[in-house]
């Protein structure tokens, strides 16, 4: 089983402010362009064999500034869908739900266009994802790339693992950074994670 590289988007002005950015598609901030744009050799250091892309414009644009051109879009990918705390930040959930946690207790109901999603289908989600990666890198010698957004690579990390969705919350994930996710005598690992090259 080969690497897989993960890539979460550079910072928005949600992300900079703690509202929660589900399928909003706000764009990156010129900060989270550098972002990306240090991000670059990092990425260039690896043969890539396959890359996949959130459809959301914050990730092709990290995906574009990192140089990542053909990309396949994946709607698997996009980020948790929120419901109704999309744009909300967890403080002000805490305010009326003191003991709330995302990673347990899902998130409220939202209108039709954005009903939300409990752990378990962000993590049915991830699996679907996984089962492409794995399909990938059976016919490349490179690693696979997926650019996407914080708390669903966290997630997807967890399952790769071999946890449940809920242990997403171990793998605080920032903005413009990466992870790699390898193998040690067959088995998968955390091999690299935050990382990024200094300003």
């Amino acid at each position: 089983m080969g690497d897989l590289l993960l890539v979460r988007h550079g910072e928005t002005e949600w992300s900079r402010s703690g509202r929660h950015t589900g399928r909003t598609d706000v764009p990156l901030t010129e900060h989270g362009r550098e972002e990306a744009r240090r991000l670059a050799p990092l990425v260039r250091s690896h043969r890539i064999g396959a890359a996949f892309v959130s459809p959301l414009q914050r990730a092709r644009e990290t995906a574009a500034l990192i140089g990542v051109r053909d990309a396949r879009v994946d709607a698997d990918l996009c980020e948790w869908d929120y419901g109704g705390y999309e744009g909300v930040t967890t403080v002000e959930i805490q305010r009326e739900r003191p003991d709330w946690f995302l990673f347990t207790d899902g998130v409220a109901p939202g209108p039709p266009d954005r009903p939300g999603e409990s752990p378990e289908e962000v993590g049915a989600r991830a699996d679907r994802m996984l089962g492409k990666v794995d399909a990938a890198l059976a016919n490349t010698e490179g690693v696979v790339l997926l650019i996407a957004h914080g708390h669903f690579l966290r997630v997807l990390t967890a399952r790769r693992l071999g946890l449940p969705p809920q242990h997403g919350a171990l793998f605080q994930l920032a903005t413009g950074a990466l992870g790699r996710l390898g193998t040690e005598h067959g088995r998968p690992v955390v091999a690299g994670w935050n990382v990024r090259v200094p300003e």
